[in-house]
């Protein structure tokens, strides 16, 4: 279940006491075009129901970072060291 102010407002945000900061590279399936991009979650929040969100920024893009429900079906966690 969203949050309801991420229904209709993208600039929402959790309670930052909540967040819990990240340096996280991903590689995120577009929506609708089949390719996949390169990004990086900066921080973590888990709804009052236990899911997961990360604030996401596309790489190379020309917006903002945004919080979305992190499905690691769409969002795979790149290794950030040791390979």
């Amino acid at each position: 279940m969203h949050p309801p102010q991420l229904q209709t407002d993208p600039a929402w945000s959790p309670p930052e006491p909540d967040v819990r900061p990240a340096y996280q590279p991903v590689e995120v399936l577009l929506d609708g075009s089949g390719t996949w991009a390169l990004g990086r979650i900066n921080a973590w929040w888990h709804s009052p129901e236990g899911e997961p969100w990360c604030r996401l920024r596309l790489i190379g893009a020309a917006t903002a970072p945004a919080w979305r429900r992190y499905d690691p079906e769409r969002i795979l966690l790149l290794p950030t060291h040791g390979i």
